[in-house]
């Protein structure tokens, strides 16, 4: 048995998340050898063995949102009685906005070692394609389906500096774009990839008014993920910066050279007018 498949370990796989020709070696060899397949559904873990031209010789157990409380003692019964138990769910990594934490955490507190066989991913894949800077980004899951809740999550990211990446269905991505537009501001960029790895892959870019507008007039189709470019910075006014000059100031620096090495570190602020602010405010 392959060592990555060591009895008494669970072991979660990423699966393709469209073509799937992107399937590992080690996922094509787990398939094969895992003992117990927890599987998010089981006819999709069937149709992507008959692709991948695999056998499955374990016993395979279905894993979802609606089972995952009962079925996770099953899973740690397994992993007890020293059995190989792999999680995959129907495309990409399983935990991220899919089913899986809880038997990790379930495993975990059992002292039952957990390994990830790692591979396809949308939030990276459409990261990549995206046009939008790369180096920060932050990963929020599905937004909610009712709008005052949506724009109560988008609200407190609309000064989010890092690269956003969002998962969203076909049907409600017009009304998440929407919403974007309105609480990002209509000129951010962002992009929305679509059918990911597929035949009829698609990335449409532009700004949230643009797409928007290309969400309304279309049928949107097939797996949506959703980049948005973060926050431009936002230089601070010499009213903002005021508390601190006369922070420092109290601290028992001069005046002066406070507002000088405050308005340093800022864009946009003359020590000048910081100081004149300082004065006046002493005064």
């Amino acid at each position: 048995m392959d060592p990555m498949l060591e009895p008494g370990v669970l072991t979660l796989a990423a699966t393709p998340i469209g073509n799937p020709l992107d399937a590992s070696v080690r996922l094509l060899r787990a398939l094969e050898q895992a003992e117990l397949i927890a599987a998010e559904d089981t006819r999709r873990l069937h149709r992507l063995a008959d692709a991948l031209e695999v056998t499955l010789t374990g016993k395979v157990l279905s894993y979802h949102e609606h089972n995952e409380a009962e079925r996770t003692d099953v899973l740690l019964e397994a992993l007890g009685a020293g059995r190989s138990v792999l999680v995959v769910t129907d495309a990409g990594m399983p935990v991220v906005s899919d089913p899986g934490f809880r038997a990790v955490q379930a495993a975990v507190d059992a002292g039952h070692r957990v390994t990830v066989i790692p591979g396809p991913s949308a939030v990276l894949t459409a990261l990549a394609a995206s046009g939008i800077a790369p180096d920060r980004f932050s990963f929020e899951g599905f937004p909610p389906r009712r709008d005052g809740r949506r724009h109560a999550t988008f609200a407190p990211l609309a000064e989010e500096r890092r690269t956003m990446v969002f998962f969203e269905s076909p049907r409600r991505t017009a009304a998440t774009l929407a919403a974007m537009a309105e609480d990002f501001g209509q000129q951010r960029r962002a992009a929305v990839a679509r059918e990911l790895t597929k035949t009829y892959e698609e990335v449409v870019r532009g700004t949230l008014a643009e797409l928007v507008a290309w969400a309304e007039g279309t049928e949107v189709l097939g797996e949506i993920v959703i980049v948005v470019a973060g926050a431009e910075p936002r230089a601070a006014s010499a009213e903002e910066l005021l508390p601190v000059v006369l922070e420092r100031a109290a601290a028992g620096e001069r005046l002066k050279e406070a507002a000088k090495a405050v308005a340093a570190g800022a864009e946009g602020v003359s020590s000048r007018e910081l100081y004149d602010l300082a004065l006046a405010a002493r005064s």
